[in-house]
């Protein structure tokens, strides 16, 4: 596992508290699967990252509705996430309301949180 290896072929984007990206990085440790983790936190989120992200997946799939920052948002501001522009911003200034992990592989391929079956459909499919 590799926290800081620009060559590693898959990026992993989280927080690293977060029990679900302590499960993914058990699983890809497990595997023995190298990564480098980009902390949102630590490492920072940009507005092309998450463009990025948001025009391949679409900003209700990372958008978390169902965690704890989003229970503490205001009802102003739960409005404003309705849209892409106002899911963005949200994300940009609270990125733990990002779901994780966003998983990267060298070839683009995208993946938004974690489960065994889909970790081993995702690094064992076919090329």
């Amino acid at each position: 596992m590799a926290d800081s290896n620009a060559d590693t072929p898959l990026r992993v984007y989280g927080i690293t508290n977060c029990d679900t990206i302590k499960k993914a990085r058990r699983w890809l440790g497990e595997h023995q699967i190298d990564y480098q983790f980009h902390d949102y936190r630590r490492d920072g989120v940009s507005r092309d990252l998450l463009l990025d992200f948001i025009n391949r997946l679409g900003w209700e799939v990372l958008l978390n509705t169902r965690g704890t920052t989003w229970r503490k948002l205001s009802d102003a501001q739960r409005l404003k996430a309705d849209r892409v522009e106002g899911a963005l911003e949200l994300m940009l200034s609270q990125p733990s309301i990002i779901k994780r992990p966003v998983l990267q592989a060298v070839d683009g391929h995208l993946l938004v949180g974690f489960s065994d079956e889909t970790y081993q459909q995702f690094f064992f499919r076919e090329a």
